[in-house]
């Protein structure tokens, strides 16, 4: 049975009959992810989840940057939590990376209940499906996916964690470091993240394998693995490995480039293949992943600049990223270019795509747009810094990346909660935001057409 989840809000909209009255799934969503917000600030705020006593502000910023996978603290993960308060991040992380709802299905299969109708719908806006039974299918692919992605991230950071640190440590932080790189979280045992492997290719190139996998999400992985040949790939896999492959070795030879003579960031590595591998991991790592081996505050502006491009971009749909998402960004890109070439069709490789996608695309963009500005805004009203360094914050929130010029530190209460805000926005997505805001309802009118100059 196939069943478009929008159709059955409009129809709940409409005021036609229903069991329950109007729903509106990513309302619901929201919410499940609201409540594992409040219980994950609960349960770090007991005092043996941390070294010292933390505040209720600090306790739900670092539960809502987990849930949320963005790695931005107020508290240092290493230093401030106990095994036990770091074991919560981790399953918060773990929950909001996969999302909430794949549990709530995989649960209520595994104990064999049928699930009521509004719940496959919240399941369904998690996954962007179209149909309930691929909703079901779906969460049992992504857990699969995620496990065995995770458990090879293990043993592979195992086999260079354990020499260094001892089995019991050493896997210990294997397993920390796979899971919040796979999941795009960004958040580390270390104050200055993952900077003392800034020249460890093995460590650098094993997280940065895990976190393009986790943004690339399941659908291109399990078609990769299905198909194994790019004529049979669909159009939409192929368009996100070109655009992710492009982006990365554009990001990486820009900050090659811009940084090679910076004393404090590349300019203090010895050789160009430990530059060449700073750059890659520097240069990968702004499309939510959150993780640094560079010292972000020394980054020259125009680095900067670009990375505020690559975080508001993100990685893919029905990843564990977040950003406007690239297929919004290449879909932009491709509008552009189909209109100033005269043509009113957007197309890749000879297939079109329909005014809907595109609509849907620059309503994300906008919504994207909307958020980062307001939260610009407001945080240059509250906290007193250098506007780089508020844009830097701001962009990194809404894209759940984690990386800061410092200014996280310094933004008060009132400053977190404006954080706090655009984190759980970039993750439940702009559009998410816009349908959660305002069911649409289709209009059967249609009015004469008129000119309207623009540009």
């Amino acid at each position: 049975m196939k069943i478009h989840f929008l159709d059955l809000v409009s129809y709940g909209a409409r005021g036609e009959p229903s069991s329950k009255g109007s729903m509106n799934p990513p309302r619901l969503l929201l919410e499940s992810f609201l409540v594992l917000i409040a219980l994950g600030a609960c349960l770090l705020k007991l005092p043996f989840a941390t070294v010292e006593p933390v505040t209720w502000m600090e306790a739900a910023f670092t539960a809502t940057s987990a849930v949320t996978v963005t790695g931005l603290v107020v508290v240092d993960t290493g230093s401030q939590y106990t095994l036990f308060g770091q074991l919560v991040i981790l399953t918060l992380i773990q929950l909001g990376g996969l999302g909430l709802m794949t549990f709530a299905v995989l649960t209520a299969l595994a104990l064999g209940f049928k699930l009521r109708l509004e719940h496959q719908l919240v399941a369904q806006e998690a996954f962007n499906e179209i149909s309930l039974q691929t909703a079901r299918r779906a969460s049992g692919s992504i857990a699969v996916f995620a496990l065995t992605a995770e458990g090879i991230g293990v043993v592979l950071l195992g086999v260079f964690f354990v020499p260094e640190l001892g089995w019991s440590e050493g896997l210990y932080q294997a397993l920390f470091y796979t899971i919040s790189a796979f999941n795009n979280a960004g958040f580390a045992l270390s104050p200055d993240s993952l900077s003392a492997y800034v020249d460890h290719p093995g460590i650098s190139l094993s997280v940065t394998a895990l976190f393009i996998t986790g943004g690339l999400g399941y659908i291109v992985v399990m078609e990769l693995f299905d198909k194994r040949c790019w004529s049979r790939l669909s159009v939409y896999v192929k368009v996100i490995l070109l655009a992710t492959l492009l982006l990365n070795l554009f990001a990486t030879g820009a900050i090659l480039l811009l940084e090679f003579g910076n004393p404090a960031t590349l300019g203090a590595l010895d050789n160009f293949w430990d530059k060449l591998l700073a750059a890659w991991f520097q240069g990968v790592t702004p499309r939510t992943a959150g993780f640094n081996t560079l010292d972000i505050g020394a980054l020259t502006a125009g680095t900067s600049v670009l990375m505020l491009l690559l975080m508001f971009i993100g990685g893919a749909p029905n990843s564990t990223s977040s950003g406007i998402k690239i297929s919004t960004f290449v879909i932009m890109l491709a509008a552009t270019r189909s209109f100033l070439r005269g043509n009113l069709n957007v197309s890749f490789f000879k297939r079109s795509l329909s005014s809907e996608t595109v609509l849907k695309a620059l309503a994300t963009a906008t919504i994207g747009m909307a958020v980062v500005f307001l939260g610009v805004l407001s945080l240059s009203i509250l906290v007193e810094d250098e506007f780089l360094d508020i844009a830097f914050e701001v962009v990194s929130a809404f894209g759940t990346v984690g990386l800061s010029r410092g200014t996280t530190g310094e933004l008060g209460t009132a400053g977190q909660l404006v954080i706090m805000a655009i984190m759980l926005i970039g993750r439940l997505g702009p559009l998410t935001l816009g349908y959660t805001l305002t069911v649409r309802r289709k209009s059967r009118v249609r009015f004469a057409k008129t000119e309207f100059p623009v540009g």
